[in-house]
């Protein structure tokens, strides 16, 4: 039985560690969504765990010139953690100086905490402090989530 146990944990592990690529970002396509060129290929990439505000949705401008300012024309570490339904790599994604960019948008207030893809403590913690900070988006009277947004475009 242990070394079915131990068998198990390691099929686990290694079937279930994020495939990591360093990168040059090419083109910013939003808030949370970026063009990744390393050696011949070019993947689209999507922030794990953050939401973005939406094309004609306040603030979308100005979280793609955030996320712009941060990651544009650079080379980053990209923690692939799956694929998502249009086929772009989900992940965390990191500067050359270990800078969490996820994490950097929701601190600047331009994304919400993606609270249906992960329960992140500091995602949570760093919405909240931006919040209060009335940082970003939520300057606005209303802020209207982008899984919202989008929930009430389809009706």
């Amino acid at each position: 039985m242990r070394v079915l146990t131990s068998y198990l944990l390691i099929c686990f592990l290694f079937c279930c560690t994020s495939e990591e690529q360093k990168g040059h970002v090419i083109k910013v396509i939003d808030g949370d969504t970026f063009d990744l060129k390393y050696g011949d290929e070019k993947i689209r990439v999507r922030l794990f765990g953050i939401d973005s505000p939406e094309r004609a949705q306040a603030f979308n401008v100005k979280a793609k010139e955030f996320t712009a300012s941060l990651i544009a024309d650079k080379d980053v570490r990209v923690v692939l953690i799956n694929k998502d339904r249009y086929g772009r790599s989900v992940a965390d994604v990191y500067l050359e100086d270990g800078t969490h960019v996820n994490s950097a948008i929701v601190k600047a207030g331009y994304a919400w905490h993606f609270k249906q893809y992960t329960d992140d403590p500091d995602l949570a913690r760093l919405e909240t402090e931006a919040h209060r900070a009335r940082s970003g988006l939520w300057q606005d009277v209303d802020p209207i989530a982008p899984w919202e947004f989008r929930r009430r475009k389809s009706k």
